[in-house]
């Protein structure tokens, strides 16, 4: 499989080589596709999905694109190095890590159970803390690298959660763990960035509860796994080569708060 790192594919991306953590289905799934559309050789990892992942796989195979499916749980980081060590073999590097994995609860804290804050800790942000480790030599290795992170809106705020409390931890460390690393690979040629997703359609809701939830996002309407894909791609093409340890919301203005008041009281 073509290990190159070409300029010729839209946006710069024509040969790298990209890794998407819980790429089998939803947003991870539509971000595989952008990139394979792109020009990048993809790998989807899964953990339990393998007929959807390998189905993709494939897929993207017959229409002439670089994919494989590897099987990875990312909260164990054993796994994760052989992953890594798979993608290596198979491609010589790593151009593009995308950390898409995490689990979400709802659950107040006095009926949390301890194996339920560390499932989502793990998921959420370990699993972005190994897959870097063990990406990023390939990356300085090659003189470039891009990884993307997902957060949750307003991740970058410290505020109270309590129904839920282990996830918005997690993805504020997510954060803390971005601009940290991308102070430290910038000279490396890697940039780490963050995407906070708002309310994403990613799963069947009532039509009672999608509008009520519409009716607090300004732009009226549930976000997409596109919406989160195209800002991915912009994070790992040449155009944002010079942006580093930001943290870019993609929330139809959800994130704004209180708008269901304004638009009663003042619309």
């Amino acid at each position: 499989m073509s290990g190159s790192r070409g300029e010729s594919g839209p946006a710069g991306l024509s040969g790298r080589r990209a890794l998407v953590t819980g790429s089998a289905r939803g947003i991870g799934r539509r971000v595989v596709e952008r990139l394979s559309e792109a020009g990048c050789s993809v790998a989807i990892n899964y953990l339990t999905s393998a007929d959807e992942a390998k189905g993709m796989a494939q897929a993207l195979t017959d229409q002439g694109s670089s994919a494989i499916a590897i099987q990875a749980d990312v909260t164990v980081e054993e796994e994760v190095a052989r992953m890594m060590e798979r993608i290596d073999a198979e491609w010589r590097g790593l151009d593009i890590l995308v950390n898409n994995v995490g689990d979400f609860l709802i659950r107040p804290i006095s009926r949390l159970e301890s194996p339920e804050w560390h499932r989502i800790i793990d998921s959420n942000l370990h699993s972005a803390f190994y897959c870097c480790k063990h990406a990023l030599p390939m990356m300085r290795r090659g003189g470039w690298g891009r990884i993307v992170n997902m957060a949750w809106t307003n991740a970058e705020y410290a505020k109270s959660a309590p129904e839920t409390t282990p996830y918005e931890i997690a993805k504020t460390g997510v954060v803390t763990l971005s601009k940290s690393l991308a102070v430290e690979e910038a000279h490396n040629g890697i940039t780490v960035n963050v995407i906070s997703p708002g309310v994403i359609d990613t799963s069947p809701l009532s039509k009672r509860v999608r509008e009520e939830i519409v009716q607090e996002i300004p732009a009226g309407r549930l976000g997409t796994p596109d919406d989160i894909a195209e800002a991915v791609l912009f994070f790992v093409s040449d155009r944002s080569s010079y942006i580093t340890g930001t943290v870019l919301t993609v929330g139809g203005g959800w994130h704004l708060g209180r708008y269901r008041y304004y638009k009663e009281s003042v619309l």
